[in-house]
């Protein structure tokens, strides 16, 4: 009756951003990532594998991210693509246009922006063929 999906974020997290760090450039990185300094510029994850960015409360993050699992309680000022699973916790505030494929948003958390749910997004591509000109 229900999927056996692995749809919620790993607890393993590989790498750490501490509090009072600040990043400028992108960030690349596979596995886990748990933010609690400031990153100006993409967080980009390995598209092969499942990966999972978690954003404390102290964390700010301005660039886009994709990911396939994130949780934020911080800020993000920037679009942010989580192809599986995004939690919104109570004190997330999301500047930008959110893609999703699985939502959780908890009292408090504020998204500025559009929430697009991944499955729609495909449904509304449409193809429009050329005529031939003269």
């Amino acid at each position: 009756m229900f999927s056996n999906r692995n749809t919620k974020p790993q607890n393993r997290i590989d790498s750490l951003v501490g509090a009072g760090t600040r990043v400028e450039g992108n960030v690349n990185f596979t596995g886990g990532l748990r933010v609690d300094g400031e990153i100006k510029g993409s967080v980009i994850a390995d598209t092969s594998k499942a990966s999972t960015l978690v954003l404390s409360e102290q964390a700010r993050v301005e660039g886009e991210i994709r990911v396939t699992h994130l949780v934020v309680n911080g800020t993000i000022i920037g679009p942010v693509y989580a192809s599986e699973y995004l939690e919104l916790q109570a004190k997330a505030k999301v500047t930008g246009d959110v893609h999703y494929k699985t939502l959780e948003i908890q009292l408090g958390a504020i998204v500025e922006g559009k929430l697009i749910h991944l499955a729609e997004a495909a449904d509304k591509v449409v193809a429009f063929k050329l005529g031939a000109a003269e």
